[in-house]
């Protein structure tokens, strides 16, 4: 593979990874409601979920493929960036909401609807910080033992894994937790909190199997693994 598609794949894929990542903390706080033509356990007739759970979704998306052509500690060090970013985010959002404002009404709409961002955000911090990590063990795990043969298997396990340990974290911090300890966003009782947990991750998980192709396909398109065969991917540093 050349040095010219090498780095376009590190900077295209970093660039997905932190854009994703980003817009899921702002897009989380709006529930969406989807009819389904049959009933689940816990959820009925209907899927609630976060708004972020695409973009979030394509996160995993974008670290698995990161995994398979640039390996674990590489993907392990994006991860960590990533969580760095969570901080900016929080940093910036919170010096535009304390700033003085021209016209007050619309500081005032303006922190309604960014504030319990904070939530949000303060809800993924653990939940990404494990969940992430442990989509590049199990990822790199499953390599050790298939060598490079079966990346569906460790797309699809890693990722299925990752996004159920993030789930529950995730929505049980930035939906119960965080509204009663810091006094804003919505407050949800517990029947709703375990609708949120399953509607989220049959999402995630249609979108774990849905995605299978796609990173065969980004894979091939920036020239395959550079992880030498015999490179010992659990060696230490």
């Amino acid at each position: 593979m050349s040095e010219a598609r090498t780095q376009a794949g590190q900077i295209a894929l970093v660039a997905l990874f932190v854009t994703a990542l980003t817009t899921a903390q702002l897009t989380a706080s709006k529930l969406l409601a989807f009819g389904l033509p049959f009933e689940f356990p816990v959820t009925g007739a209907s899927i609630v979920l976060p708004g972020a759970a695409l973009a979030y979704a394509l996160t995993f998306f974008a670290s698995d493929c990161y995994s398979e052509l640039y390996g674990r500690r590489a993907a392990q060090v994006m991860v960590n960036v990533g969580f760095a970013m969570n901080f900016v985010l929080l940093a910036l959002v919170w010096s535009t909401i304390l700033a003085p404002a021209a016209n007050p009404e619309s500081a005032a709409q303006y922190r309604a609807v960014l504030a319990p961002g904070t939530n949000i955000v303060l809800g993924s911090l653990l939940a990404y910080l494990v969940s992430q990590n442990w989509d590049v063990l199990v990822f790199h795990r499953i390599r050790d033992a298939t060598g490079a043969s079966m990346l569906w298997l460790r797309n699809i396990a890693s990722t299925a894994t990752s996004q159920a340990i993030d789930t529950v974290l995730f929505v049980a911090i930035a939906f119960y937790v965080a509204p009663r300890v810091l006094g804003f966003g919505a407050q949800f009782e517990i029947p709703v909190i375990l609708s949120l947990i399953v509607g989220q991750y049959l999402l995630k998980l249609l979108i774990a199997l849905v995605d299978t192709p796609f990173v065969y396909a980004v894979v091939a398109f920036f020239g395959g693994s550079t992880i030498d065969d015999d490179e010992n991917a659990w060696a230490a540093d």
